[in-house]
């Protein structure tokens, strides 16, 4: 791929996952403003808000040490010197990524 095609290519993957973001929230507050109408019970709102702020709270958990292990499996990499793509690469970012998962799964389950 010529590096003049990586800016347009780049550009229509930024506007189209801006869009589907955008989508997504809107859709969202849609649901929450019927949610908001059709709902009296305040007690029931609250612990649905709660509870999404707790399920965000965890996604970044998850990401932040997922990524952690990422940064520490590309740092293996370097600090071992390889400089190519080869199989035992590979299998050190998949084990970081995997280790990350699995690390937050053991946390998930103690802070629930």
């Amino acid at each position: 791929m010529m590096e003049h095609d990586l800016v347009p290519l780049t550009l229509f993957v930024c506007i189209t996952f801006g869009i589907t973001y955008a989508i997504k929230l809107l859709v969202n507050a849609r649901v929450r403003i019927k949610m908001l109408q059709a709902c009296d019970s305040k007690e029931l709102i609250e612990s649905i808000v709660r509870g999404e702020d707790h399920l965000g709270r965890m996604a970044s958990l998850r990401w932040g040490l997922v990524l952690l292990l990422e940064g520490l499996g590309f740092g293996a990499i370097q600090y071992s010197g390889w400089t190519t793509i080869t199989p035992g690469a590979i299998a050190v970012l998949i084990g970081a990524f995997g280790l990350g998962s699995l690390i937050y799964f053991l946390i998930a389950q103690r802070l629930s």
